[in-house]
């Protein structure tokens, strides 16, 4: 199980750094935004490039983020069940969910996604607004995000196994969202 586990502490990795440029893309976003108001309602001057480059930085933020969001167990879940087990269950439950539905339904949006991008990218299509920017960074955000969720869902899935095998220690507290 060693090497499984090198490769998901590997995914781990790269997933983090793609958090820190998630992170750097809302502080970015943030800036932006705030100067952008300024400007305009100072010097009633405004660029469509401006409000673009603002949803490009928070697609890359929700896109470039999920994985770390996952991996770190602050993602969203259906709980009515799922807190009142024990940890082997819930470890069950992870790993049926993993299978059947994360893995595959990542794979797919990778794929369906990839052409998409692929499109853009070989046409240099632009933003119909005028000053707008081109397209294919943000649409990259699609493939790239889901393929990291797949990743990430490996890693976690390697984990868990290893947990039920006994060779690895996962903390397994779970807090109940406040509601």
């Amino acid at each position: 199980m060693k090497p499984f586990f090198t490769f998901a502490h590997f995914i781990d990795a790269v997933n983090n750094f793609f958090a820190m440029i998630a992170k750097w893309s809302v502080i970015l976003c943030v800036f932006i935004s705030a100067l952008n108001a300024i400007v305009r309602y100072t010097f009633s001057y405004s660029s469509n490039a401006w409000i673009e480059i603002q949803w490009y930085l928070f697609t890359a933020c929700v896109m470039l983020g999920a994985a770390q969001v996952f991996r770190v167990n602050e993602h969203v879940r259906v709980d009515v069940i799922y807190g009142t087990l024990s940890s082997t269950k819930r470890i069950w439950i992870d790993i049926f969910g993993l299978v059947l539905f994360l893995l595959p339904a990542m794979a797919i949006f990778a794929y369906l996604s990839w052409p998409m991008f692929w499109g853009m990218y070989l046409s240099g299509e632009m933003s119909s607004n005028t000053g707008g920017l081109i397209r294919w960074p943000v649409v990259l955000m699609l493939p790239l995000g889901f393929t990291l969720v797949w990743l990430q869902g490996w890693s976690e899935l390697i984990k868990r196994i290893g947990w039920l095998l006994g060779q690895y220690e996962m903390d397994l507290t779970y807090e109940r969202p406040l509601q």
